[in-house]
C-alpha cells in the first residue's frame, strides 16, 4: 500500500484506452501546441522536446475563454447588425411614408389644377356660346325688320351682313368634350362583369373588369344567369339616372357593345338571347375594325362618316331615354343615338367574335 501514496487517483474512464498514450503507455496529461494534440511526460522529453507544452487543464480553460470571447464578440456584431438593420428599416419606412404623403398630396392638387382647368375652359366656351346665341338673336330682329322693307336695294345691300353664320359643328363638339371632361371627375360608377353571365368560352381578368374570347372552355359552374350559347356577358351593376362610361376594345373579329334589361334571355340558340336580336329587350353597337353597326331588335343600322376608334363612349340617360354611343379619340364623335322609353334598369354588355377583347376603362366611368 506503501508503494501507491504517492499515485494520484482518477476516476474510471470508459474511454480509458483513449487517453493512454499509445508510445509510452503513459496517461495523457499534457498538451503541445506546436502540434496541437494530446501527449505524455515523456514525450515531452523525447519527440516533443523543446515544444511549447502545458497542461491540459490550463489548454482546455485557455480554449473555452477563447470560446466564450468569440461568443460573446459574435453575439456583439449579431445585436449589432439587428440594430442597424431596425435603423435602416425605420429609415426606409419613414422615407416610404413621406414619399407617399408628398404623391397624394401631389395627386391632389393634380386633380384640383384639372378640375379647375377644366371649368375655367368650359366657362370660357360658354361664355363664347351665349355671345353666339345673342348674336344670333340681334340678326335674327334684324332680318325680321328686313323682311317688311319694300326697298329692294337697301334688302340687298345689307342682306349679307344679317344672314346667318355657318353652323360651327365643331365648337359645340369641343364644348360637350370639355363638359364630359369635367364630369368624368365626379362620382365613380364602377362597372364589373358578372362571372354568373359569362359565357364559357369568355375569360374575365383585371378583376372582371375585362373580357377576352377563349378557345378553352372556362371552368364556371352552371348558373340560370349565364348566356349558354351566344358570347356574351352583362355587368354586375344597373345603370340608371344618367351614366357615362368608356370601353376599349380590339381584335378583328369585332366587339359589340350592349346595353340590355336583366329580363333578356339566356339559354338557348334564338334571337331573344342574342344582344340586338329578335328582342326589344337590348340594344348594340358592333365595333369592327371598319366600320360601326348598330342594332335593336334584329334590325340592323349601318353607320358611315364615323371614324373607327379602339375606344368607345357610352351614355345613358335613363330619365330621358337617351341612349349614346361615341367615337373617342382626340375628339369625341357621336356614331349613333337612340331615342326610346327605357323601362327596366339597364345593364352594360359586350358580345366577343373570336381573338377580340374587351375592357372597361373606370377610370372614365362617371354617374352625373
Amino acid at each position: 500500500m506503501v508503494s501507491f501514496k504517492k499515485h494520484k487517483l482518477v476516476k474510471a474512464s470508459r474511454r480509458l484506452q483513449e487517453q493512454i498514450c499509445s508510445q509510452h503507455d503513459k496517461l495523457l496529461e499534457v498538451y503541445c501546441r506546436t502540434d496541437q494534440q494530446c501527449i505524455c511526460v515523456l514525450c515531452t522529453m523525447d519527440d516533443h522536446r523543446g515544444h511549447d507544452t502545458v497542461s491540459l487543464k490550463a489548454e482546455r480553460s485557455e480554449k473555452q475563454q477563447k470560446d466564450l470571447r468569440n461568443r460573446y464578440l459574435s453575439l456583439f456584431h449579431y445585436q449589432r447588425s439587428a440594430q442597424t438593420a431596425v435603423e435602416d428599416s425605420e429609415k426606409i419606412f419613414t422615407e416610404m411614408i413621406l414619399s407617399i404623403e408628398r404623391r397624394r398630396s401631389e395627386v391632389r392638387q393634380m386633380i384640383r389644377d384639372q378640375e379647375k382647368a377644366a371649368v375655367s375652359e368650359a366657362e370660357e366656351r360658354l361664355k363664347r356660346l351665349e355671345q353666339e346665341i345673342t348674336e344670333l338673336k340681334r340678326r335674327d330682329a334684324d332680318l325680321e325688320k328686313l323682311s317688311f322693307t319694300e326697298d329692294h336695294i337697301h334688302f340687298l345691300q345689307v342682306t349679307d351682313s344679317v344672314f346667318l353664320p355657318k353652323y360651327n359643328v365643331y365648337f359645340f363638339s369641343v364644348i360637350y368634350t370639355t363638359l364630359m371632361s369635367f364630369l368624368s371627375l365626379s362620382d365613380s360608377c364602377q362597372l364589373t362583369l358578372d362571372p354568373n353571365t359569362a359565357f364559357k368560352h369568355l375569360f374575365l381578368s383585371e378583376r372582371n373588369t375585362m373580357v377576352t374570347r377563349s378557345t378553352t372552355v372556362q371552368p364556371y359552374p352552371d348558373h340560370p344567369d349565364r348566356f349558354d350559347v351566344f358570347p356574351q356577358v352583362l355587368c354586375r351593376e344597373s345603370v340608371s339616372g344618367r351614366c357615362y362610361w368608356e370601353v376599349g376594345w380590339r381584335g378583328d373579329g369585332g366587339v359589340g357593345i350592349a346595353v340590355s334589361y336583366k329580363s333578356i334571355s339566356r339559354k338557348g340558340y334564338g334571337g331573344e338571347c342574342r344582344f340586338g336580336g329578335d328582342n326589344d329587350q337590348s340594344w348594340r353597337l358592333f365595333c369592327y375594325f371598319s366600320r360601326y353597326t348598330f342594332r335593336y331588335n334584329n334590325e340592323a343600322t349601318e353607320i358611315s362618316g364615323v371614324p373607327v376608334s379602339s375606344r368607345v363612349g357610352v351614355y345613358v340617360d335613363h330619365r330621358a331615354g337617351t341612349l349614346s354611343f361615341y367615337s373617342i379619340s382626340d375628339t369625341m364623335t357621336l356614331i349613333h343615338r337612340v331615342q326610346t322609353t327605357f323601362t327596366q334598369p339597364l345593364y352594360a354588355g359586350f358580345w366577343l367574335n373570336i381573338d377580340s377583347s374587351s375592357w372597361m376603362r373606370s377610370d372614365k366611368n362617371c354617374r352625373i
